[in-house]
């Protein structure tokens, strides 16, 4: 591990949170591919006065298929700093895949087994379709297993965050490998392997 470059200390603001996550991505062999930052100072409502700048970082990683990334989403607010990481699946059409809710129960034994315990982490399973004209069985599907970073881990420190997003990348490496997600690949990948 790289020695920490922003002390021993809290993390206070975006960029040295950014750095971290990122630390950790890359050490696992994730690669950033998108970055784009933000400040917003207009709210209205039980956010007036208040300011945020945030940070929304995209990774995916040599080897393996477009059709999974790494979404990344830091913000840092008076309240302090907040982010999650989620692993993005671009699945098969609607028509291919389970039900609904038998699909969602896949998902979830498959987060219970390989995400990190302690942490709290939604599970998105999302359907798209481009015209109401269109046959819902060909409606996009996109998969999220996101986890949140805990503020304990800002807190702590740079190094703590840094070890926190390896972890979840060895755990999304884990999701993918998983024989019970082959349900949910995308047609070209049925052949084929997900991992190295």
């Amino acid at each position: 591990m790289a020695e920490d470059p922003h002390g021993t200390g809290p993390l206070l603001t975006l960029e040295p949170f950014l750095d971290a996550v990122r630390e950790g991505l890359e050490e696992e062999g994730w690669e950033l591919s998108g970055l784009q930052k933000t400040t917003s100072y207009e709210f209205e409502g039980r956010w007036a006065g208040e300011s945020s700048r945030s940070a929304y970082l995209f990774f995916h990683k040599s080897g393996l298929s477009e059709w999974a990334s790494i979404d990344g989403f830091l913000d840092e607010t008076s309240r302090g700093l907040k982010g999650n990481l989620a692993l993005v699946l671009d699945g098969p059409p609607l028509g291919e895949i389970p039900d609904p809710a038998e699909a969602l129960g896949t998902l979830a034994e498959i987060a219970k087994k390989e995400l990190p315990k302690g942490y709290r982490a939604p599970l998105t399973l999302r359907y798209r379709l481009s015209s109401p004209k269109k046959s819902p069985a060909i409606a996009d599907t996109e998969i999220r297993f996101k986890l949140l970073i805990p503020r304990k881990a800002m807190e702590t420190g740079f190094s703590a965050v840094s070890v926190l997003a390896a972890a979840v990348a060895r755990a999304f490496q884990a999701v993918l490998e998983s024989p019970k997600l082959e349900p949910f690949w995308p047609a070209e990948e049925e052949s084929g392997s997900v991992g190295e």
